[in-house]
């Protein structure tokens, strides 16, 4: 029941469900995740634990950057609600611009800084 109650935590914030649209697409450093979602580092970086105590992302160090995807979903509520997030996310206005500015960003900006 705790794995349960920390899953829907994870999921029970608009910051988190952007996040989580966001790495659909990929991995992503948090420079980007930062850039896109216009926060401090502090903020995405708290966000991002609460998912990752939920069991939805994991992390990886390449040098001083931290690099954050999807994890595979290893319970079937898991996979249930990952799968109906992964439709209907993408039906929102909010997470239609993150995507674009995501996409903007190696066109506007240097990346050399985050890769």
């Amino acid at each position: 029941m705790k794995t349960t109650a920390r899953l829907f935590k994870a999921l029970s914030d608009e910051t988190r469900l952007r996040i989580l649209a966001l790495l659909k697409g990929g991995e992503l450093c948090v420079c980007d995740l930062m850039a896109v979602l216009d926060l401090p580092q502090s903020t995405v970086s708290r966000h991002l634990a609460y998912l990752r105590n939920g069991g939805l992302v994991e992390d990886r160090r390449q040098g001083v950057w931290m690099f954050y995807r999807l994890a595979p979903e290893t319970t079937p509520l898991g996979r249930d609600l990952l799968a109906l997030l992964g439709e209907r996310l993408e039906e929102l206005p909010r997470v239609l611009q993150d995507q674009d500015a995501l996409l903007n960003l190696g066109s506007t900006q240097s990346r050399a800084g985050c890769r």
